[in-house]
């Protein structure tokens, strides 16, 4: 099993929902979140006055899938975020020990 978590642009939210329910993803977990990354933040002028904007709103996806699943998902999340600009994202993967489905008591993939 892997967890893949992403960093996306807030605005491709909805099209990497839909691309991700295409190839059968059936559950994520969705933060909003602020960092930066290689662009440093940005300028902004607010009444006439310049100010620095140090951290970028960002989403957040959490998705645990089947190991055989996680390249599918990956190449989803990477094409349809995909802008060609700075600031895009990241996507990591890692490897799950144990999953438990709180309800049922079911483990591992059973739980997904």
């Amino acid at each position: 099993m892997k967890l893949i978590t992403a960093t996306i642009k807030p605005f491709k939210l909805d099209e990497v929902r839909e691309a991700l329910t295409n190839v059968g993803v059936r559950g994520m977990m969705v933060n909003e979140i602020k960092g930066f990354g290689a662009q440093s933040g940005h300028t902004e002028i607010y009444r006439g006055a310049e100010y620095t904007v140090n951290f970028v709103p960002k989403i957040k996806l959490e998705i645990a899938v089947t190991a055989a699943m996680a390249d599918q998902v990956v190449d989803a999340i990477t094409t349809t975020a995909r802008t060609g600009r700075i600031g895009d994202g990241k996507i990591f993967v890692q490897d799950i020990e144990q999953t438990i489905r709180v309800r049922t008591g079911e483990t591992n993939e059973d739980a997904l």
